[in-house]
């Protein structure tokens, strides 16, 4: 792996992660957790329960957990994209969509540097490219967690409820069935993207001490201050 950068260059404090971005951060970490436990035993029940009544009883109550926590979640998906475009630089959407030269070269050096064919990663205060570009592609899949939880949800939404007005989202996954499929799968994705994303945030932590782990409670990184003022 590339040396950590000298402890003995000057770093200034900067303010990356607004506090916004940091409470949604923190609600999608542990609403993804809860709705991945939850949707796990809606799928296949492995809490064993004598009696029909009580095991509608378990079911109902684990239902409206994930019910309610897809709600949060859906809400803090709201606010991360409303903060692409009221955050700061680093935050906004041309931070996830690698549109200028320096983002693109950014995305293919940090892609090099984890196939070990680059010595050094393309670092940046903020996201690189190539993690820019990741977390833009995980928010489409919770675009589509929420588009197919709403269809799923229909069925069972009652007499009068407005999530009945997203009935329309079922044939367009082709039924239920598919829509399930769908839905799982991408669960899937999320709790991989969960294992990279956290073995990434150690190893950058690691190679550039900055303070990325504490960053995401304070908000502040400490940069090489020729960089920070480049960047």
């Amino acid at each position: 792996m590339a040396a950590a950068r000298p402890a003995s260059a000057p770093k200034v404090r900067i303010y990356i992660w607004e506090l916004p971005l940091r409470l949604v951060h923190w609600v999608l970490f542990f609403a993804i957790f809860v709705l991945c436990g939850t949707g796990f035993y809606i799928g296949h029940p492995f809490i064993a329960v004598a009696g029909q009544a009580r095991y509608h009883f378990v079911m109902g109550t684990v239902r409206a957990v994930h019910l309610y926590t897809a709600i949060v979640f859906t809400l803090a998906v709201l606010v991360r994209i409303y903060w692409l475009f009221a955050g700061n630089r680093y935050a906004r959407l041309s931070q996830l969509i690698p549109l200028s030269g320096r983002r693109l070269r950014s995305v293919w050096q940090t892609f090099l540097y984890y196939c070990f064919l680059r010595r050094h990663p393309d670092s940046t205060p903020g996201h690189d490219g190539l993690a820019g570009l990741s977390y833009g592609f995980i928010f489409l899949v919770y675009l589509l967690l929420i588009a197919t939880g709403l269809a799923l949800y229909t069925v069972d939404a009652s007499s009068g409820s407005p999530l009945q007005a997203f009935g329309f989202l079922v044939p367009l996954f082709d039924g239920l069935q598919m829509a399930r499929l769908i839905h799982h799968v991408a669960m899937w994705v999320v709790l991989v993207f969960v294992v990279i994303h956290v073995y990434s945030v150690i190893l950058w932590s690691m190679i550039e001490d900055s303070g990325e782990i504490d960053s995401m409670f304070n908000g502040h990184k400490f940069w090489p201050k020729r960089n920070a003022d480049a960047s």
